[in-house]
C-alpha cells in the first residue's frame, strides 16, 4: 500500500477581520498518497489555495494536524518549516514570484545554493534545459514574457527535486497557448523526478488530467472524485 506523504486531520484556518475572526477553512480530512497527483477546485473564495498554503506550511493551521513526509507541519517553528520547505517541496506561484535583480540562471540556482549543492549552477542549467529556455539564462524577469518566468518558476521549484509539488494557478496568468505548454511541462518535471503534485487551478482541461480531484465550497471538501469519476 502507498504511504501518504500529506496528511490533513481536521485542519482548520480563521483570519483576523474587520468584524472579528473569518473561518476560511473547516474541518480539513484529505491524506494525499505518494506519487498522486491532486487537484484543488472551486468557485473563487472557496478556500483552494489556502489549503495549498497550509499543506506548505505558509499558513499555520487555526485547529487540526497536518502531517508531510511524517513531519508534523503544525508544530514546526517557522525556521524549521522553512528547511523542510528547501528540503522537500517546490511552490510554484500564480505570479511567479521571481527575484528581479538575478538572472533566470541565479533564479533557479538560488534554492539549490541556500541548500548547499556545490553543483548548483549545472543543475539550474539542467533545469532550465528541461524547460527550454537555456537561451534565456542570462536574462533578469523584466527581459522575459510571463510565460517564460512561469517555465523559469517551474524550473527553480523542481530544480531540489523535491518530493511535493505544490502549485497555486500555475496557468492564471497566461494564455491558452503558454497556459498548455505550462501544464504540459509541470506534468512532464513531476514524472521526471517522482513526485507527488498538488496544484490549484480554475481549468476543467487541467483537473481532468489529475488522478484525484477534490472540490472545495465555502472552506469546506463537498466532493472528491477520482480521475475517471470526474470525467
Amino acid at each position: 500500500m502507498t504511504e501518504p506523504v500529506l496528511t490533513l486531520q481536521n485542519a482548520a484556518l480563521s483570519l483576523d477581520g474587520n468584524a472579528g475572526p473569518v473561518e476560511i477553512l473547516r474541518d480539513i480530512n484529505l491524506t494525499v498518497k505518494e506519487g498522486e497527483t491532486l487537484g484543488l477546485v472551486g468557485p473563487s473564495g472557496s478556500g483552494k489555495s489556502s489549503l495549498l498554503m497550509l499543506m506548505g506550511g505558509l499558513e499555520q493551521t487555526t485547529s487540526g494536524r497536518i502531517t508531510a513526509l511524517g513531519q508534523d507541519l503544525t508544530s514546526m517553528s517557522e525556521d524549521a518549516l522553512a528547511r523542510f520547505r528547501r528540503d522537500a517541496m517546490g511552490v510554484v506561484f500564480q505570479n511567479f514570484h521571481l527575484i528581479p535583480t538575478m538572472t533566470a540562471l541565479e533564479n533557479v540556482a538560488t534554492p539549490l545554493e541556500l541548500a548547499g549543492h556545490r553543483d548548483a549552477f549545472d543543475r539550474a542549467e539542467a533545469e532550465l534545459a528541461a524547460v527550454g529556455l537555456s537561451h534565456r539564462r542570462d536574462h533578469y524577469p523584466a527581459q522575459l514574457s510571463g510565460g517564460e518566468q512561469q517555465r523559469v518558476a517551474l524550473a527553480r521549484a523542481s530544480a531540489p527535486r523535491p518530493r511535493i509539488l505544490l502549485a497555486d494557478e500555475p496557468t492564471g496568468n497566461l494564455d491558452e497557448t503558454n497556459g498548455a505548454a505550462i501544464v504540459d511541462l509541470l506534468f512532464g518535471l513531476r514524472d521526471r523526478h517522482g513526485a507527488t503534485l498538488v496544484l490549484v487551478t480554475h481549468s476543467h482541461s487541467l483537473a481532468r488530467r489529475c488522478d484525484r480531484v477534490v472540490r472545495l465550497r465555502d472552506g469546506r471538501i463537498t466532493e472528491e472524485a477520482s480521475q475517471e469519476a470526474a470525467e
